[in-house]
């Protein structure tokens, strides 16, 4: 079978395509022909290797996270699954350094495949896996809950969306209103905005702009509940103005920061704000069945959907041009990269 492998962390040239035996599903695995993997920061900053030696060698490794695609075979003692379901894929690359999704077939724990609700196609069970995840836990986190996602489950709650329209930023934004919420984007250009506004948003603002916290705060008069945040290290002097008492902020990035965030302690501690750090690699298991639920069941309902319909542009790749479609990501293209394996 064809895959896309590294030897060596790297730009995207340390990518190539590569002929790998098809890998036989054992006890509790499933084997799942791709049709459409998708590109996240993740995956080229773990190419890149953000926390190791540049250039050092690692073992052969398929990219990419997410994915979908069909079942072909199921190992031993796997139920729930059989030949032929379509399935999306839950952080895939974790399992091991060669199950990413940039290949035309990989074996994963039938606990990481999700079914496929019909409706909802290939690209949205790509689309949608890390970014709507990591949405639907920032949107979780609150002191005041809800822990669930589902129609009415942030009645009467503000959500405010920093990014609203990247990845998650977009998820959130569809998530957000699929849950009854009243939502605000935050965008950097007129482009973004009218992205922002086509996935649901109820009220969007540019920045940068100092008065972006009294904007913020006419539509929003008694503060906002939540705050999905990509850039927590700049945005930290927003969040005091903008939030209500105990509200929460959901950090999953921290986008033109240092690295870094310095949080006024006395403004902090009289709103009782409460600030969460979200990465889904050691958000737990249970969080993460939560989340495939939900998005599973807002995919159902036709709320969450990737596209120019739903403020979400998307760029597709050959599984030859992988390095390419890893260079666009990293080159901070606005939408989804998504990369077409094996037909439909």
């Amino acid at each position: 079978m064809k895959a896309v492998v590294y030897r060596r962390h790297g730009g995207p040239e340390v990518l190539s395509l590569t002929e790998r035996a098809v890998p036989e599903p054992g006890p509790g695995e499933v084997r799942v022909r791709i049709v459409v993997s998708a590109v996240n920061p993740t995956d080229w900053k773990a190419r890149a290797g953000a926390r190791a030696e540049p250039g050092a060698d690692v073992p052969e490794t398929v990219p990419n996270q997410d994915g979908a695609g069909v079942v072909d075979a199921v190992g031993p003692d796997v139920t729930g699954f059989s030949a032929g379901d379509r399935v999306w894929v839950v952080i895939a690359g974790a399992y091991g350094p060669g199950s990413g999704t940039a290949q035309e077939y990989t074996v994963l724990p039938a606990a990481k495949l999700v079914r496929l609700p019909d409706g909802a196609g290939f690209d949205e069970g790509a689309g949608l896996g890390i970014p709507a995840l990591t949405a639907h836990r920032a949107l979780t986190v609150a002191e005041d809950g809800p822990s669930r996602l589902a129609p009415g489950a942030l009645e009467g709650r503000t959500v405010l969306v920093s990014g609203g329209a990247g990845a998650v930023g977009n998820a959130a934004i569809q998530l957000g209103r699929w849950a009854g919420a009243t939502v605000i984007a935050t965008v950097s250009s007129d482009e973004k905005a009218a992205l922002a506004r086509t996935a649901g948003a109820h009220h969007v603002f540019r920045y940068p702009d100092p008065e972006l916290g009294a904007r913020i705060r006419e539509v929003a008069p008694d503060g906002v509940d939540v705050v999905v945040e990509v850039a927590a290290g700049v945005n930290a002097k927003l969040h005091t103005e903008v939030l209500r008492p105990r509200g929460t902020v959901a950090m999953y990035g921290d986008d033109r920061g240092t690295g870094t965030v310095a949080l006024e302690f006395g403004a902090n501690v009289w709103l009782n704000a409460r600030y969460q750090f979200l990465v889904l690699y050691t958000v737990g298991e249970d969080k993460l069945k939560a989340g495939t639920e939900d998005v599973t069941a807002a995919l159902a309902d036709g709320a969450l959907r990737v596209g120019e319909d739903r403020g979400v542009p998307i760029h597709r790749f050959s599984l030859a041009d992988t390095a390419k479609a890893h260079a666009t990501s990293e080159d901070g293209v606005t939408g989804k990269v998504l990369i077409d394996v094996t037909a439909p």
